[in-house]
């Protein structure tokens, strides 16, 4: 393998690894530490809107139904989420985050907000469409193998 596939393959891991860390630490130390890093997912899945049912969510997130249904529960009785039977169908339920959900995510996108401005510092324009090109393949294979 090439010294250049090492490096990068070493900081791929390297900040995935740094994410899921801070992001544990951070929860822990916040005024959200009853949540887990999966709920923490979900409600980024559900996001401000309000307007998803179960199952854009757990394709969102690449689980059943079933065990969305799971982590919804728990959500509820947490106070992070809501389920809001529609008006017009009543069979269909939408997932809507309460106010200490929103709070939440509003937190939650600020650390991703500082984070993408810190990557993108310094770059050029190329640099930075590289960036996302790179990006966006690395998804298309994980999307594809896993």
């Amino acid at each position: 393998m090439s010294q250049e596939f090492n490096i990068i393959n070493a900081q791929l891991v390297r900040v995935f690894n740094d994410i899921l860390t801070i992001e544990e630490t951070e929860l822990k130390k916040s005024n959200f530490s009853d949540l887990s890093i999966k709920e923490m997912h979900t409600i980024e899945a559900i996001g401000m809107g309000g307007n998803k049912t179960s199952s854009e969510v757990a394709k969102d997130l690449s689980i059943t139904v079933g065990t969305l249904t799971v982590a919804i529960n728990n959500l509820v009785k947490k106070g992070y989420v809501d389920r809001v039977r529609s008006e017009t169908d009543r069979r269909v339920v939408r997932l809507k985050l309460t106010d200490r959900g929103r709070l939440f995510y509003r937190a939650h996108q600020d650390f991703h907000k500082r984070m993408v401005e810190a990557a993108l510092e310094g770059m050029e324009e190329t640099e930075r469409e590289a960036l996302m090109k790179g990006l966006q393949s690395l998804h298309s294979f994980l999307r594809k193998y896993y």
